[in-house]
């Protein structure tokens, strides 16, 4: 499975979840690109979810063009030590068959 950390998480997260083929935003050279342009590249890279902090994309965007599913962490701050109690979550949910869109998995 090949996930994208968005830039907006702790680069850290990627060693809790080192299971998966993971990347983050600036491993990819993808910082400062617009939503709608990274679910694009998501796509073309073949990637299976985007894990992001930004609770606003899951209504700023049409899903209904993306074949992805975007994993929205729904937590107080986006310190990793605030992320890493919901980590677990994120792997339960990773072992099931993810759904394109928004999932949003909280604290």
């Amino acid at each position: 499975m090949r996930l994208l950390l968005d830039e907006n998480l702790p680069k850290r997260l990627k060693q809790d979840l080192h299971e998966y083929e993971i990347y983050t935003a600036s491993e990819k050279g993808w910082t400062g690109i617009s939503n709608g342009k990274l679910l694009d590249l998501l796509v073309q890279n073949n990637f299976d979810a985007l894990l992001t902090f930004d609770k606003n994309l899951q209504y700023q965007q049409n899903f209904s063009r993306y074949t992805i599913s975007v994993i929205v962490l729904n937590a107080p701050d986006n310190s990793y030590s605030t992320l890493k109690n919901i980590v677990q979550k994120v792997k339960d949910l990773l072992k099931t068959e993810l759904k394109p869109g928004p999932i949003e998995v909280s604290f």
